[in-house]
């Protein structure tokens, strides 16, 4: 039986890992060093021949390789889209995607085998519309301190009509009231968790 060792990233890196290690790799060390070692003069004594010539070409041709591909790097980058193994998704980032692709889901199903129902359910076509604002809602702008603001600050707002509600309107359910109290609470919540 053979012992193997174990290594933790064994997956083969494909094409891009050797093409971009390749144009980020050091240019011109061997070219360089060949150039110098040219003698400056032949057993005999005279100069050899275009020794400066050679290595003005070997600078030349060495800049040139460093400085374009210094400068295509990024581009290169940008088009391999290498990716970060080591890369884990936040909590947040997940729960969005989960939510956001059952959102698909649903969408999918009811324009797939129920259209008709929309108009005949309300409560169906309302739902309906909710999946469809998380399909196209961004809730990056969830993350900004000033939007959060703003929403709280309109909850705040729904929470005081509610309670003045409640007590200029005698005959007012109180658990109706109570509902929707816990309604706005519930979405500050979500607001404080960034959800």
């Amino acid at each position: 039986m053979r012992n193997f060792i174990n290594v933790a990233d064994n997956e083969h890196p494909g094409w891009k890992v050797p093409i971009v290690l390749g144009w980020t790799g050091m240019r011109g060390v061997v070219s360089l060093a060949a150039a110098l070692s040219i003698p400056v003069t032949l057993a005999d004594g005279s100069p050899f021949p275009h020794r400066n010539l050679i290595l003005f070409i070997t600078f030349v041709v060495i800049l040139l390789t460093l400085v374009l591909q210094g400068l295509t790097l990024p581009l290169l980058l940008k088009k391999v889209k290498l990716k970060d193994k080591d890369f884990i998704k936040s909590e947040k980032e997940i729960d969005y995607e989960i939510r956001s692709e059952l959102a698909k889901i649903a969408v999918e199903k009811v324009k797939k085998e129920y259209p008709e129902k929309l108009e005949q359910f309300p409560a169906l076509k309302e739902q309906f519309q909710s999946w469809e604002n998380r399909i196209n809602s961004s809730e990056i702008i969830i993350n900004y301190p000033e939007y959060q603001q703003i929403f709280a600050d309109i909850l705040q707002h729904q929470r005081m009509w509610l309670i003045n509600k409640n007590r200029e309107e005698l005959l007012l359910d109180e658990e109706i009231v109570r509902k929707h109290l816990r309604l706005i609470d519930l979405q500050e919540e979500r607001l404080s968790l960034g959800k």
